[in-house]
C-alpha cells in the first residue's frame, strides 16, 4: 500500500487529505479558520497565526485513520496560482510542514498551487479525471478568486491560462458581504443559498460582461438598496445568486464562444451552491466538484501528489 499526503493552508481553511492509491479512496479533514462575527475575513498575518495554532490537530487526525510509515510522497499546496510571481503568506505554513513531514519520513515533497487543487479535486469528485491530460475550462469562483482558465493536464498538474475575471469583486465576497448584511455568519455561502431557497418571487437581473470578464460590486449595492427599501431577506438573498448565476453565465457562453466546445470544469466553494450548479450541469452539460470536494481542500493536493509520484 502507497499513501499520498496532501495539505493546503489558504484562506479560510486548514486542510489535510490522504490519497490511498490501493483502494483509490481518498481521506480529509479540514477546520476553517475563526472569523469573529461581523467580521469579513482576515489579515493574512491572523491567517498563518491560525493555521499553525491548528494545522497540527487536523492533520493528527488524518495521520490517525493511517500508518504514517506508508506515506509514499508528500505535497502542499505553495501559492495561489500555477504562475509566476503568485504568492499567499498563508500558504507557507503547509508548505513548510510538508517539506518537514518529507525531510523525516525521507520520502520526495511535491509543491503544486491552491488553484490547481481545487481543479483536481473537482476532476476526482466528479469523475472526469480524463481530463488530467486534456484541455478545457476550469472556473475558480471562491472568496478569493473569480476567473476562468484555458487548462492543459500533464498529468500531474495543469498550466492554466486565465481567460476570463472578475474586474473587481469576487463572487464569494459579494456572497459574504451580502451575507453578514442580512446578519448570517461568516462564511455565508451555505446560510444564503438556504435562505434564497425559501423565496418565490421571480427574479431579473442583467449583469454585464467586458469582453468576457465580469463585475460584482454591483450586486452588492443593489442588495443594499433592496435591504433599504424593506425588502425580506430570502427575496435579498435570491437576488444575490441570482445575479451572480447569470454573470457566470454570460461569461460561461461568451467563452464557448470563443474558444470552441471545450468540457467546462467548476470548481471552487461558490460552485457549491445547488442553484447554480442545477442550472449550469442542465445547461452546460459541465462538471462539477461534490460539496466535499467544492470549499477549499487538499484532496486535490494528495491526488496530485500520487500523479507526480508516479512519473518520477
Amino acid at each position: 500500500m502507497s499513501l499520498y499526503l496532501g495539505l493546503d493552508t489558504s484562506n479560510y481553511t486548514t486542510s489535510a487529505a490522504v490519497y490511498d492509491s490501493d483502494s483509490g479512496e481518498l481521506i480529509q479533514q479540514k477546520k476553517l479558520l475563526p472569523v469573529k462575527p461581523g467580521q469579513l475575513g482576515l489579515r493574512q498575518s491572523d491567517a498563518v497565526f491560525h493555521h499553525t495554532a491548528q494545522l497540527h490537530a487536523v492533520l493528527g487526525e488524518v495521520l490517525a485513520q493511517i500508518h504514517p510509515q506508508q506515506i509514499a510522497a508528500v505535497g502542499a499546496s505553495a501559492k495561489p496560482r500555477p504562475v509566476s510571481g503568485s504568492y499567499m503568506p498563508c500558504f507557507t505554513v503547509g508548505e513548510n510542514t510538508a517539506k518537514i513531514l518529507s525531510a523525516a519520513l525521507r520520502v520526495p515533497f511535491y509543491p503544486f498551487s491552491h488553484q490547481e487543487g481545487h481543479i483536481a479535486a473537482a476532476l476526482f469528485g466528479s469523475g472526469r479525471l480524463d481530463l488530467l491530460t486534456e484541455t478545457f475550462i476550469a472556473f475558480h469562483v471562491s472568496g478569493g478568486t473569480t476567473e476562468a482558465v484555458l487548462a492543459k493536464g500533464s498529468g500531474s498538474g495543469f498550466s492554466c491560462e486565465l481567460i476570463a475575471k472578475t474586474l473587481d469583486l469576487n463572487a464569494g465576497q459579494a456572497i459574504d458581504r451580502v451575507g453578514v448584511m442580512l446578519g448570517l455568519p461568516f462564511p455565508c455561502g451555505a446560510q444564503l443559498e438556504q435562505l434564497a431557497l425559501q423565496n418565490t418571487v421571480p427574479i431579473k437581473t442583467h449583469p454585464k460582461l467586458k469582453g468576457c470578464d465580469c463585475c460584482l460590486s454591483g450586486v452588492e449595492n443593489l442588495c443594499r438598496k433592496l435591504f433599504d427599501e424593506g425588502r425580506d431577506k430570502p427575496y435579498i438573498a435570491a437576488f444575490c445568486l441570482e445575479y451572480i448565476r447569470q454573470a457566470l453565465s454570460l461569461m460561461t457562453e461568451a467563452l464557448l464562444k470563443k474558444h470552441g466546445s471545450l468540457p467546462l470544469l467548476y470548481a471552487g466553494g461558490v460552485m457549491s451552491n445547488s442553484i447554480i450548479k442545477n442550472s449550469f450541469t442542465e445547461k452546460y452539460n459541465a462538471s462539477f466538484a461534490p460539496p466535499v470536494f467544492s470549499a477549499d481542500n487538499a484532496a486535490g493536493i494528495a491526488y496530485l501528489t500520487y500523479c507526480k509520484a508516479r512519473e518520477s
